[in-house]
């Protein structure tokens, strides 16, 4: 289900979303959405949490122990720059 959202833009942002939706047929708000997911993708190496909710939204973790494990496995996902593992919290250390 998708939410609205309103968004403020300068003369300048809504001339440019008004001219790229002309020029691509696309609607303003399918522009917005695929310029925030580019924006998503960028960003993604550089942020383990977001890379953790984006996953966990995906359904791409199913089962294991994350909820009990979480900073454990954000934490050697951080200091490795390697995505946690599958399944991530499964090891039995649960951060004590």
């Amino acid at each position: 289900m998708r939410e609205p959202v309103q968004v403020y833009l300068s003369r300048d942002e809504k001339r440019l979303l008004d001219r790229l939706s002309e020029e691509t047929g696309l609607s303003r708000a399918e522009i917005l959405r695929r310029g925030l997911r580019e924006f998503g993708l960028r960003a993604r190496g550089e942020s383990p949490m977001l890379s953790y909710l984006e996953a966990q939204g995906s359904g791409a973790w199913s089962g294991g122990t994350h909820a009990l494990t979480h900073d454990v496995v954000l934490a050697r996902a951080y200091r490795s720059g390697d995505e946690p593992p599958d399944g991530g919290g499964d090891e039995g250390d649960h951060g004590g």
